[in-house]
């Protein structure tokens, strides 16, 4: 398969799952356990840019909030608004700034992989029934702010659990409703992730590591329009779905995929002991990720 398709297919991915409380980097790992072995693997940065595209292609699905932020500054409700999306923000960027400078390293095992979303996928189907027994609010607390900043740091540190997942989650057991929490993790999942593309970016082209790979940055373009288009649909759907329906859905589907990967994880041995010649899904032995990605 030509690498251009590869590159699409990742995009696809990223675009399919970066809003969907299932985890972008987790699937994006799992894709990645097919690539080529002969081939370099897609890099850190790569992972984190094509996040951003997804994310600037939902900004037009907020226009009313944004319209809000632009055209009613002044008001209270809109001040507070703004100033919980900062300070859950601003929680995430520190503590991502401090996994950073203690050398933080992202797993890439597709066995934590798998046990992130099978803690996640649980989480949700008891929050649903936590939420069943409420009647939930619409208004985003102070408390609630802290626990979405905490919550995309867990997303940071557990490949597999989700950023929008965790922060959902945690909304839905503090007793908002399902659609503010949407809006709410999108929201704050727009200054998250092009703070941690430019950061990457910045980092890439100013102090790139004496061992850092060549970026291939035309298929990172690509791949970040791919995921741009297709989170936009994607996205669309989802804001229409949570009005009408719970995220028991997306909580069987997370334990659906975790039971598959640890499936995967162990037969394949049996499959390379067979037929060492024609795998070509053998887990790479390759450093771990050095940068969290949300």
């Amino acid at each position: 398969m030509p690498l251009i398709i590869w590159f699409i297919i990742l995009g696809i991915v990223e675009g399919i799952t970066e809003f969907l409380p299932i985890s972008s980097t987790g699937h994006l790992l799992i894709a990645e356990h097919w690539w080529p072995k002969d081939t370099a693997r897609p890099t850190d940065l790569f992972n984190v840019v094509i996040q951003a595209g997804a994310v600037l292609a939902v900004i037009p699905l907020f226009k009313s909030r944004f319209t809000q932020f632009l055209t009613r500054f002044s008001d209270p409700s809109t001040l507070d608004y703004l100033a919980k999306l900062f300070v859950a923000f601003a929680i995430t960027c520190i503590g991502g700034y401090y996994l950073e400078k203690h050398n933080f390293k992202l797993t890439d095992s597709l066995e934590r992989v798998a046990w992130a979303l099978l803690v996640g996928g649980i989480l949700f189907l008891v929050a649903e029934c936590f939420l069943s027994k409420r009647t939930p609010g619409n208004d985003i607390s102070w408390i609630i702010a802290i626990a979405v900043g905490l919550g995309q740091l867990i997303a940071a540190r557990y490949p597999g659990a989700s950023r929008s997942g965790s922060t959902i989650i945690i909304m839905l057991l503090l007793g908002l409703n399902r659609i503010a929490a949407t809006e709410f993790s999108f929201l704050v999942g727009i200054p998250t992730m092009l703070a941690a593309s430019g950061y990457k970016i910045f980092k890439a082209l100013h102090h790139p590591a004496a061992d850092a790979p060549k970026e291939n940055w035309s298929m990172v373009l690509l791949a970040s329009v791919v995921a741009a288009v297709v989170s936009f649909v994607v996205v669309k759907w989802l804001l229409r779905y949570v009005q009408s329906h719970s995220f028991k859905g997306f909580g069987w589907y997370r334990i659906a995929a975790a039971l598959f990967i640890f499936a995967l994880l162990f037969l394949e041995p049996k499959q390379q002991a067979e037929q060492p010649a024609k795998v070509v899904g053998q887990l790479p032995n390759v450093p771990s990720q050095s940068t969290p990605t949300l």
